[in-house]
């Protein structure tokens, strides 16, 4: 895989983005904050959530398992892409029991091979999700106070 090929890809991945339904699909993926296996298991059960979850995770599953198997450079990819790392984040504590609740032991492993090579990944991961429980703890100040 050239550098130029890599990077036609990546474009690609990133032009599935700002498709419009992708857009609200990530966009209720970044505000949702699960802080059980349980609450992922009600996003999938909801109709209104359950699409979106499943569109982002399976983008971002299908985005690794393009990096994972060489048809797009890793360095490049993970240079040009952060946003996968904090999806991963938000379930990485739940992944065993979502795998055991839905009979899947390869749920997300593509997402997860990726983002466990990565140097730090466990304290990367750790950093996300308390960065994330700020955002949501300001959130809910400014409700409060609005």
């Amino acid at each position: 895989m050239s550098k130029a090929e890599s990077a036609e890809l990546i474009l690609k991945l990133y032009e599935l983005r700002r498709e419009d339904t992708m857009r609200e699909a990530r966009n209720w993926m970044i505000s949702f904050f699960p802080e059980s296996g349980q609450d992922i298991v009600q996003a999938l059960m909801n109709t209104e959530t359950s699409a979106f979850y499943r569109m982002v995770m399976s983008y971002w599953d299908m985005a690794a398992s393009f990096v994972n198997h060489g048809a797009i450079e890793e360095e490049m990819f993970t240079d040009a892409n952060a946003e996968h790392f904090v999806v991963f984040a938000k379930i990485e504590p739940f992944l065993p029991e979502l795998r055991e609740t839905f009979g899947n032991p390869n749920m997300l492993a593509n997402l997860e091979k990726l983002v466990m090579r990565q140097p730090n990944a466990k304290e990367r991961l750790a950093k996300s999700r308390e960065s994330m429980k700020s955002v949501m703890k300001a959130r809910a100040e400014m409700s409060q106070s609005a």
